[in-house]
C-alpha cells in the first residue's frame, strides 16, 4: 500500500508541477526496476504533459525506452522522434530509434539513424566514442545481412579502429574478408593482434583458415565458453521411451532450398516407416520453394519451432518423446546450441550442417566415414563418431537437371579447356589460387570458371590474378542460377578444381552426379576431407592428390590428356547407374542399421 500512495502522490506533484526533474527519474527508475514499468510510463506522460523544462528531452528519450519495453512501439518511437526534435544532437535516441526501426522492419530508416550517428560523431570525444562504436557495429550488421560486403568491412574496421577489443566484431570483420577474397584474411588492423584474430575466428571461419583439426576444436570450444549455457537441466529421460518405432527428430534452420535440404530430401523419404516415425522441427525461412514443401511431405510429424524459445522448443521435442535427435546446423548461422543444450532427447547427432567438430557438449555423435574422420583423428573430435559403411554423405537421386547450355550461354570461349569451381568464394585462399593461375599458364587457351559470388570477391580475383600475370578475362564468372540450371552448367566444364583446406561438399557430389570429374587436394580435418571421401566411395582414388604442387601437376596432366579425362566421366557414369556413391536407398539403410542400437540404449 506505501509504494502505491507513493505512486499517487508522485504523479499528483507531477500534475501541479511540484516533482522536480531529478526526483521523478528517481521515482520512474525505481518503478522500472521493480517491474511496474506502466506506472513509470503514467509518471513520465503527466510529467511532460505539466511542465515545461529544457530537460524534456531526456524525459521523452526514457519515455521512449519504457515504451519499448512494454512493446508499444508507435508510442516508443514517437517519443524518441520528439526527443530528438527537442534536441537534435542528443544521439542516444537515435541509436533506440534505429533498433527500433530495424525491429518494425524499416530497416533503410534504420540505416538512416544509424549513418546520422556515424557522419556527426567523425570525431568522437572519449564520452560518445562508446556511441559511434555502436552505431558503426548496427551499421556493420545490417550492411552484411543485406549482403553490402564492402561498406560493412569498412564500418567494422572503422569501429575496431576505436575499440579493438572486440572479439565478436573481429569475428564478422575476418568473415567478411573471407567472403571479398580480400587477402590475407589476417589483414592489418591497428591494436589487433593475430592472436586476437586467431581466438575470435568462428569455427566456419577457421575452415578456409587451417586444416588441423586441433585448431578447429579450439574454435568451437570458444563458441561453447561464450554462448552455450552449462546449466539448464536435461530434460530427456536417459532410459529411452521404449516406443515400438524409433522416433528420430532432424532439427534445422535450413529445411528450404539450401544444401542440407537438397542433399538430405530423399532420406527423409526414404526411412522406413515399419521402424522409424519421422519427426521435423524447423525454423527455417518460408521460402515458398519446391524443396520446402518436399522436406515438409518427407516427415510424419513437421513443426516450426521459429517463434518458440530454445526452453520452449526444447520442451516440445521432449513431449514427442524423440528418441534420437539429428541437428543438421552445427556452428553455422542460424544454430540453435542452446535448444540442444537442454538435452531433449536421450541420444543427440550432428550431421552435416558444419563439416568439423561442434564443440557442443550435448552432442553424443557426428555422422561420418572412415576415410573421413581418420581413427587417429578422432581425438580432435568432442562427438564420437558414428561410421558409415560406404560414405558418410547422402544425396537426393531426385533432383531435376535443366537442359545443358552452349559455351557461348554460359559466357565461355569455344575452344580451350574449361576449369570450374561453384565452391562459395570464402573457401578461396591465396595458395590455392597461386595454384590455379599457375595451371592456366601452362595449359594455353584454358580458363577458370568461378562462382560470381559478390562484385568484390570477381574485382579482387581479378586483381590477383593480374598480379600474377595471367589475363583477368580468363577468369569467367557464373552468375546464381536455380538448382537445375546449376546442375546443368556443370556439363559444359571440363574438370572441378576442388579447395582447400576447406574441401567442395555439396558442390562436390553436384559436379560428380553430372559426371564431372573432379581434382581434390586431401588434409587432415574433416572439411578438407569431404571431396576426397566421396572419391574414395566412387573407386576413383588417383583425383585424389597430397601436396598442392602433386595437385598442379594432376590438374596440367588432366587437361592434355582427353583419353584419361574420358576414362574417368565414362567411370561417373558407371559408379552413377551402379555406385555406393549415390545409392541413398542402401545409404538409409546402413543409417538405420547405426541408429537402432543407439535407441534400444538410451
Amino acid at each position: 500500500m506505501t509504494k502505491e500512495l507513493a505512486f499517487d502522490r508522485q504523479v499528483e506533484m507531477a500534475w501541479r508541477g511540484e516533482l522536480d526533474f531529478n526526483a521523478l527519474i528517481t521515482a520512474a527508475s525505481r518503478l522500472e526496476s521493480d517491474h511496474r514499468t506502466a506506472l513509470a510510463i503514467v509518471l513520465y506522460r503527466t510529467w511532460i504533459a505539466r511542465n515545461a523544462s529544457e530537460l524534456e528531452y531526456i524525459v521523452q528519450f526514457n519515455l521512449g525506452v519504457a515504451l519499448g519495453n512494454e512493446r508499444d512501439f508507435v508510442a516508443s518511437e514517437a517519443a524518441y522522434r520528439r526527443a530528438v526534435e527537442l534536441a537534435p544532437g542528443f544521439i542516444q535516441p537515435r541509436l533506440n530509434l534505429g533498433t527500433l526501426l530495424e525491429r518494425l522492419g524499416r530497416v533503410d530508416q534504420a540505416l538512416d539513424e544509424w549513418r546520422w550517428v556515424e557522419k556527426h560523431l567523425s570525431k568522437p570525444s572519449p564520452d560518445n566514442k562508446p556511441l559511434l562504436v555502436m552505431a558503426l557495429n548496427q551499421l556493420g550488421r545490417v550492411l552484411e545481412s543485406r549482403k553490402q560486403l564492402a561498406e560493412a568491412s569498412a564500418m567494422l574496421t572503422r569501429s575496431l579502429e576505436l575499440e579493438p577489443e572486440q572479439p565478436d566484431v573481429i569475428h564478422h570483420w575476418i568473415s567478411l574478408r573471407q567472403r571479398q577474397c580480400a587477402w590475407p584474411t589476417y589483414g592489418p588492423l591497428p591494436g589487433v593482434s593475430r592472436r586476437a584474430m586467431q581466438d575470435a575466428t568462428s569455427a566456419l571461419s577457421m575452415l578456409s583458415i587451417s586444416d588441423d583439426p586441433a585448431h578447429q576444436l579450439e574454435a568451437a570450444r570458444r563458441y561453447v565458453q561464450k554462448k552455450w549455457r552449462s546449466d539448464l537441466p536435461a530434460l530427456a529421460d536417459k532410459a529411452g521411451y521404449g516406443h515400438k518405432k524409433i522416433r528420430v527428430g532432424y532439427c534445422s534452420g535450413d529445411f528450404c532450398l539450401h544444401p542440407v535440404s537438397l542433399l538430405t530430401v530423399e532420406l527423409f523419404e526414404l526411412h522406413d516407416r515399419e521402424r522409424f516415425e519421422v519427426y521435423g522441427y524447423c525454423w527455417s525461412p518460408e521460402d515458398g520453394s519446391a524443396m520446402r514443401q518436399r522436406v515438409s511431405k518427407a516427415m510424419d510429424h513437421f513443426t516450426r519451432i521459429h517463434s518458440l524459445s530454445d526452453e520452449a522448443a526444447a520442451a516440445q521435442i521432449r513431449a514427442d518423446e524423440i528418441d534420437i535427435l539429428i541437428d543438421l546446423q552445427g556452428q553455422t548461422a542460424g544454430a540453435r546450441a542452446n535448444l540442444l543444450a537442454y538435452r531433449p532427447a536421450p541420444v543427440q547427432i550432428t550431421y552435416l550442417g558444419l563439416p568439423a567438430t561442434t564443440g557442443l557438449p550435448s552432442i553424443d555423435y557426428v555422422i561420418a566415414d572412415r576415410f573421413l574422420i581418420p581413427e587417429c583423428e578422432a581425438q580432435h573430435y568432442s562427438e564420437r563418431p558414428l561410421y558409415m559403411p560406404d560414405v558418410y554423405q547422402v544425396s537426393d537421386r531426385q533432383r531435376p537437371v535443366g537442359i545443358q547450355p552452349s559455351r557461348a550461354e554460359c559466357g565461355l570461349p569455344a575452344e580451350g579447356f574449361v576449369f570450374c569451381s561453384f565452391n562459395n568464394n570464402y573457401k578461396f585462399t591465396p595458395e590455392v589460387f597461386h595454384a590455379w593461375m599457375r595451371i592456366l599458364d601452362r595449359v594455353p587457351g584454358s580458363v577458370l570458371w568461378l562462382l560470381g559470388d559478390n562484385p568484390w570477391s570477381q574485382a579482387n580475383l581479378r586483381k590477383e590474378a593480374q598480379a600474377r600475370n595471367v589475363d583477368p578475362d580468363r577468369l569467367i564468372f557464373a552468375p546464381r542460377v536455380s538448382p537445375e540450371n546449376y546442375l546443368a552448367r556443370y556439363q559444359a566444364a571440363d574438370l572441378f578444381l576442388d579447395s582447400f583446406p576447406f574441401n567442395a561438399g555439396t558442390t562436390a557430389n553436384d559436379a560428380l552426379w553430372m559426371g564431372l570429374p573432379l581434382l581434390t587436394l586431401c588434409g587432415r580435418s574433416f572439411a578438407s576431407r569431404m571431396a576426397d571421401a566421396l572419391l574414395t566411395a566412387a573407386g576413383l582414388e588417383s583425383l585424389i592428390t597430397h601436396r598442392l604442387a602433386d595437385y598442379e601437376e594432376k590438374a596440367v596432366a588432366l587437361a592434355t590428356d582427353p583419353q584419361e579425362m574420358a576414362r574417368l566421366k565414362a567411370q561417373l557414369q558407371a559408379v552413377k547407374a551402379q555406385g555406393a556413391l549415390f545409392d541413398t536407398p542402401r545409404f538409409v539403410r546402413n543409417l538405420e542399421s547405426l541408429l537402432i542400437p543407439l535407441a534400444s540404449q538410451a
